[in-house]
């Protein structure tokens, strides 16, 4: 008994002296970790004391050091950064709808502002300015080099000026200056109309007005068609939309699906991820939806796409989206400044990623570039005579139609011309109704057999905390 006593002493003996020899480097590593982060901040204090008594012009010490920790955040990602007062101010209002500036969502690609999305019937919107240009130099000064916020910063300025950017653009053999009067950007997030019996609903960005102006246009327009039996679908389109909130990707997405997960959220601790399920409700009833998107789309435009993709409750049309698979939570700071600060990437509901990848469309559409040459030509093509049977001398006339039916082809003509000047307009949009009015003609028994739903993961509801720039 006592060498079966002494065996389990030494045994714990031998156990605490081999989990001291295991704990024992761990915590010493640590310490050298600490140790080395102080000996950084140290050394930063040095070089900011070292430039306040010795850089040749006075400096402000609040804007050093507000260089200091955007620089930090800067180094992380595109999209996080130290947002002063002043900019965290600006940002609580544009959440609101309205802003003064350009009317442009930018990021930052090798050293140059790069345009994510002209907003619509903004100063650069009508100014030409494209998804995909790069920005390289605000009124003859280069942003080589700058941060973002300062690039922006340069942009600012009072409602009524001008500004002359110099963009360069894929395609363009040179870059060209574009002039813009800055002005006060009020956003419309939702802008509806009827084409025929399809309900286009035009998303322009995500804030807070955007889920109540959807829901609200979609019923109008229903309504002014005479009910949802005169309507052969609906038309989400997304192109050049940056993004925005959130909870409101969730609520548009949830607006045309009846369950299943709409969005996850994936941070660096797996306790912090999220999950957000549809609830029953589709205020399509069920009708075909299109989603158009292009190289514009981004962020939410791109959790909305990819929701209604993979339940298979839309055909997504148009060309690959931007890419922006990552969330951004503002976080208040002391002297009323905020932080953006990447905290989560967002999946799918089949569980992909598209970050940096985008949304590829079901069905790829690009819209076709207009060649002035090109127009010109169609012009004058479309000033020479067309002629059919019923311009012939002596035609027979058609005497099996009552006049309810001669009228009812000549509708159903003026329809069809219409579809054809839409694509002159906008192809896109054009082929996407087309695609409803195919699967219309097609009767609700085909189209119930091509909308099948993927079963997405069972998933807890989340409160909504953060929000996508």
């Amino acid at each position: 008994m006592k060498k079966f006593v002494m065996a389990a002493a030494g045994g714990t003996i031998a156990g605490i002296v081999a989990t001291t020899q295991f704990v024992g480097p761990l915590l010493a590593q640590e310490e050298q970790r600490n140790a080395s982060v102080y000996e950084q901040l140290d050394l930063f204090g040095d070089i900011f004391e070292r430039i306040r008594a010795q850089y040749v012009e006075q400096v402000n010490e609040e804007e050093l050091i507000e260089a200091a920790i955007d620089g930090m955040l800067t180094s992380l990602d595109p999209h996080s950064s130290y947002l002063s007062p002043d900019d965290a101010a600006d940002m609580r209002v544009q959440t609101r709808g309205e802003f003064g500036g350009l009317g442009i969502e930018v990021t930052q690609e090798d050293g140059f502002v790069k345009v994510v999305s002209p907003i619509d019937s903004t100063p650069a919107d009508e100014a030409g300015i494209e998804a995909g240009d790069f920005i390289t130099h605000v009124d003859g000064e280069s942003v080589l080099g700058l941060t973002l916020d300062e690039a922006v910063d340069m942009m600012r300025g009072p409602v009524g000026s001008e500004i002359v950017i110099t963009v360069v653009r894929e395609g363009e053999a040179e870059p060209f200056d574009v002039e813009i009067v800055r002005d006060t950007i009020t956003l419309t997030a939702v802008r509806t109309r009827t084409q025929g019996q399809t309900v286009v609903l035009r998303i322009t960005t995500f804030n807070d007005q955007t889920f109540p102006n959807l829901e609200s246009g979609l019923r109008e327009e229903v309504e002014a068609l005479g009910g949802m039996e005169n309507v052969n679908g609906f038309v989400i389109d997304l192109r050049n939309n940056p993004g925005g909130l959130l909870n409101q990707a969730i609520e548009v997405s949830d607006a045309f699906l009846d369950a299943g997960e709409i969005v996850s959220t994936r941070g660096r601790d797996p306790a912090d991820g999220d999950r957000y399920n549809a609830e029953e409700g589709d205020l399509a009833e069920g009708k075909p939806i299109v989603v158009l998107i292009n190289g514009g789309s981004a962020s939410a435009s791109e959790i909305v796409a990819g929701a209604l993709q993979d339940h298979r409750r839309a055909i997504v049309v148009g060309t690959k989206s931007f890419g922006k698979g990552s969330v951004q939570t503002v976080m208040p700071l002391r002297g009323e400044g905020a932080m953006r600060l990447t905290t989560a990437r967002y999946y799918t509901p089949s569980g992909r990623s598209i970050q940096a990848l985008g949304v590829s469309p079901d069905i790829i559409v690009a819209q076709p570039n207009r060649n002035p040459v090109d127009e010109e030509a169609d012009e004058e093509a479309s000033g020479l005579p067309t002629r059919s049977e019923s311009d012939l001398r002596g035609a027979l006339g058609n005497d099996s139609l009552s006049e309810d039916e001669a009228r009812q082809i000549e509708e159903d003509r003026e329809k069809a011309e219409e579809a054809a000047a839409l694509r002159e307009e906008d192809y896109q949009l054009a082929y996407a109704i087309d695609i409803l009015k195919g699967l219309s003609a097609l009767g609700p028994e085909v189209r119930a057999l091509s909308q099948g739903a993927i079963v997405a993961p069972e998933s807890g509801d989340g409160e909504d905390s953060s929000q996508s720039e």
